[in-house]
């Protein structure tokens, strides 16, 4: 069912080619850690099955969950840190693409803090719900539905790409700033600012120090 037009419709670049081939430890590439996180999963769905009401199946917490089984499977296989720290945010934001947006691009605000809560496995999640979707689906996959999951994809990496500044936007304030402008205590409070701040940055609410602060 992977057929040339399905292919065709996943984003690849030699950009991507490079990021998969980047050795992470131990002689494992991103590639080879994909690949173990696609088959790791979804290993909490058995123990995570219930049926509600209306009779439909559901796997409540299966990421979570499965994070922890997959980097105890890991550090079992003696598998470096690193190895085992991207494989648990791979499984443990798997369904993240999915639900970034409603039958519409994702704005920049949900680009920002996909990137900020999948870190470094931000790109990797993305094509493991390619592969999620194709294997989910098997030859009863429908084109149209494929081509949409690969464009959505396909923008959410442009943006990654293309501005770098939506992921990681410069600093315009820091916590210093807060103490002596405005008198602020060392605490939460001051992280919850900031983090307002760069999302207000990403989506193009706030540009300036002076609008961060105003």
């Amino acid at each position: 069912y992977a057929n040339d037009e399905v292919l065709a419709a996943a984003p690849w670049s030699a950009v991507l080619a490079q990021h998969f081939d980047l050795e992470v430890s131990s002689g494992s590439t991103r590639r080879l850690l994909l690949k173990l996180a696609a088959l790791l999963h979804d290993i909490a769905k058995p123990q995570t099955r219930a049926i509600n009401e209306g009779g439909r199946i559901r796997f409540l917490g299966h990421a979570k969950e499965g994070a922890a089984i997959a980097a105890n499977i890991l550090e079992r296989l003696r598998f470096s840190a690193k190895e085992i720290k991207l494989v648990e945010i791979m499984v443990r934001h798997h369904l993240r693409p999915g639900q970034i947006s409603h039958d519409e691009l994702p704005s920049h605000r949900a680009i920002y803090r996909y990137f900020r809560d999948t870190a470094e496995a931000g790109i990797d999640i993305l094509f493991l719900s390619l592969a999620d979707h194709l294997a989910t689906r098997g030859p009863h996959l429908d084109l149209a539905q494929w081509q949409e999951h690969a464009q959505l994809v396909e923008y959410i990496l442009a943006q990654r790409f293309e501005q770098g500044s939506l992921v990681v936007p410069p600093k315009l304030v820091d916590g210093h700033d807060l103490i002596n402008i405005f008198g602020m205590s060392p605490g939460p409070e001051i992280g919850e600012f900031l983090e307002a701040v760069r999302e207000a940055q990403a989506s193009g609410e706030v540009a300036t120090r002076e609008e961060a602060l105003s």
